[in-house]
């Protein structure tokens, strides 16, 4: 006879919390569990072991629709490795995408800390940037990291971030506010 485990003592045994072993349930991942005469829910060594299957296949970050095919295979005598090693060559050629979105990403934003001066005045080059093509920007052409702008006071100690607010940034203000400027100087 299978001793059953309360779910915290399941949640322990597989490395996970109860709070996601009822979401597993819930979300079909996995079956729902039996019940005591008393409605606690009560586990098994087949549940820990998909439990820890779960978890293992998280860590490797597969999402859910996927490890409900991996938990799928793993269950299906008839499935050949073939069938097991596509859906992880799907998975790695999704991570490698990720991957290089992050390296565009962290890329992207080193540049944006170094144009950054990182003083006491409320300029900021990362703000600027960030709101280069905002709805309320005319100008959408902007390039990507501007060190001055045309008519707005420059001192060395900003290393080229202005120290006058710039009508984007009063653009963007008035936009977050949800209130609509007219450009005709009102």
């Amino acid at each position: 006879m299978t001793t059953l485990m309360n779910i915290g003592d399941a949640a322990k045994a597989a490395g996970v919390s109860a709070k996601m072993i009822r979401h597993y349930e819930q979300t079909g991942l996995l079956p729902e569990a039996e019940r005591s005469e008393s409605g606690y829910r009560k586990y098994g060594e087949r549940e820990v072991s998909v439990l820890r299957f779960i978890r293992q296949s998280r860590r490797l970050g597969f999402s859910m629709p996927q490890i409900a095919e991996l938990i799928g295979q793993w269950g299906d005598t008839h499935r050949t490795s073939r069938q097991v090693k596509a859906i992880a060559k799907r998975h790695l050629a999704d991570l490698e995408e990720k991957l290089r979105e992050i390296i565009e990403m962290k890329s992207a934003l080193e540049q944006l800390v170094s144009v950054c001066a990182g003083d006491d005045h409320s300029n900021c080059a990362i703000l600027d940037n960030l709101a280069a093509d905002s709805p309320s920007k005319p100008n959408h052409n902007a390039s990507f990291v501007k060190p001055t702008r045309r008519g707005a006071k420059v001192s060395k100690a900003h290393s080229g971030v202005t120290d006058t607010p710039t009508n984007s940034h009063l653009d963007l203000m008035t936009w977050m506010r949800g209130v609509h400027v007219h450009r005709s100087g009102h």
